[in-house]
């Protein structure tokens, strides 16, 4: 089954908690430092909290797709790059606690979009290798260099086709 994930940074992680588990009725599926999430079976949805600033308003990390398996996430990638959007993909990567393959959208308004698959649990949330300001204040662990050399597109290419990482 696939499903839509929605990740916020919030910045009372345990009231998030409180509040997301009465608003549907179940308890977070994973719980680490930092960081939730809630497999929700009806809407399906995986909605993912991410610790940010203390007096901060939530606001939207995020958007995927979980799917079943690393072939699914291949077929994404052929689909999405034949229609002409800018793919960035990361393979056996470690991203909220857990091990994955994906691959990187953005959005006209340059919201990242992933379609992923989980393949184990992992022991850090983001990629430990990358400097702060390099994740691109989200969880994409991505940087302009890296979507360019991903892509196959110099840096002004990738710009040019939204798929940078400016903050």
């Amino acid at each position: 089954m696939s499903r839509v994930q929605l990740a916020l940074r919030v910045a009372d992680l345990e009231g998030s908690i409180a509040f997301y588990s009465k608003l549907f009725g179940a308890e977070p599926a994973k719980r680490r430092p930092g960081y939730a999430n809630f497999a929700i079976a009806e809407p399906p949805l995986k909605l993912v909290l991410i610790e940010g600033e203390a007096g901060e308003d939530t606001r939207l990390d995020h958007l995927g797709v979980e799917v079943e398996s690393t072939e699914q996430v291949t077929a994404a990638t052929t689909r999405l790059a034949e229609a002409g959007l800018a793919t960035f993909e990361e393979n056996d990567t470690s991203c909220c606690y857990a091990l994955q393959d994906k691959v990187w959208v953005h959005g006209p308004g340059k919201e990242p979009w992933e379609v992923y698959v989980v393949k184990a649990d992992a022991d850090t949330l983001d990629k430990a290798t990358l400097a702060p300001d390099a994740r691109c204040d989200t969880t994409a662990c991505c940087t302009p260099g890296e979507q360019a050399v991903g892509l196959g597109r110099t840096p002004a290419e990738a710009e040019a086709a939204g798929c940078t990482c400016s903050s």
